[in-house]
């Protein structure tokens, strides 16, 4: 069974120019790393041609990763519902706090809670998900269980 990566059109971009990036210029400046350290000589004792071979196989494995992302990936349409779902940007807030907290739900590959982006798979995005304007909801964090409820949804 394959998994959907969800990611806006911009992410999706993102990802494929890094790709490229990731495909030409880093490949060619590791290729070089690796004549490098063989022109050292002895390669069991290398030290320079095995950090050159492990970031070799480091970058093999983020292209692969990219590339696997990219193949099953689901572009983010724009939200047009009244309830939580992948692309919905939430307002929510507790009842003891005047200050809202703003989220954008999205996919694993483009979550990061800095900018506000969590992902749907997360315990605040899976208990937001199907909610709507108003709804209570709770979920777990370390420090124990907390409640919010959702002011807006966009």
């Amino acid at each position: 069974m394959t998994v959907k990566d969800y990611l806006t059109k911009e992410k999706y971009e993102e990802l494929k120019k890094g790709l490229e990036v990731l495909k030409t210029t880093k490949r060619k400046e590791i290729a070089q790393d690796l004549e490098f350290a063989k022109a050292l000589g002895d390669l069991s004792e290398n030290a320079e041609y095995h950090e050159a071979r492990e970031a070799q196989a480091t970058l093999e494995d983020r292209i692969s990763q990219i590339e696997d992302v990219l193949a099953h990936a689901q572009i983010i349409e724009a939200h047009h519902s009244d309830k939580v779902e992948i692309g919905s940007i939430v307002h929510i807030k507790t009842s003891l706090s005047k200050t809202e907290k703003v989220y954008t739900i999205v996919g694993s590959e483009e979550a990061d809670s800095a900018v506000g982006k969590i992902s749907f798979k997360s315990p605040v995005g899976q208990a937001l998900l199907g909610k709507k304007k108003g709804d209570k909801f709770k979920f777990n964090t370390p420090a124990g269980e907390s409640e919010y409820h959702i002011v807006s949804l966009e």
